[in-house]
């Protein structure tokens, strides 16, 4: 039998959702992040978005909701909800921002940074596991194909 897909009547191939590759980086995304937050959801309490945060202001500089938004590409209700809910737990601290007053730079406290340092090494762990049985060319590639088809993305969709 063929699997080839068959034209429709305006000469294109129909969609199939299991080979459109937007969807496949979107399962296996979800599929990726799921099996890293086992590895600290139930241990830490934290949500996905949360440990986002986290690990983003775990590099140690200050950030903007809008900044967390733009790195995390994750949009403004995710990142509100995790940081009202980092802050109510005292994981992050919200301060004055002398370039822009209507915002606070976000910040982990003493109680976040120590999160981090016991989740980082967990994520860490995770993501070696993920990648064992690929050679380091083949991360390396595929590394450089995701960064690619980010960059292409933020192209296409403008500012």
């Amino acid at each position: 039998m063929d699997d080839s897909p068959t034209q429709d009547e305006t000469g294109t191939a129909p969609l199939r959702l299991g080979d459109y590759l937007p969807y496949r980086l979107a399962i296996a995304s979800n599929q990726v992040s799921s099996m890293v937050a086992q590895a600290y959801q139930s241990r830490f309490g934290i949500t996905i978005w949360e440990w986002r945060v986290i690990a983003i202001l775990g590099e140690g500089r200050p950030l903007t909701a809008q900044a967390l938004c733009d790195v995390t590409a994750m949009d403004k209700v995710s990142v509100s909800r995790a940081v009202r809910a980092l802050a109510d737990r005292g994981l992050i601290s919200r301060s004055h921002n002398a370039a822009d007053r209507r915002s606070r730079l976000l910040s982990l406290t003493a109680s976040g940074r120590a999160i981090y340092a016991e989740i980082a090494p967990v994520a860490l762990e995770a993501e070696r596991d993920l990648l064992t049985g690929l050679s380091s060319d083949e991360v390396a590639r595929l590394t450089g194909l995701l960064d690619r088809l980010r960059d292409r993305a933020r192209e296409l969709k403008g500012p």
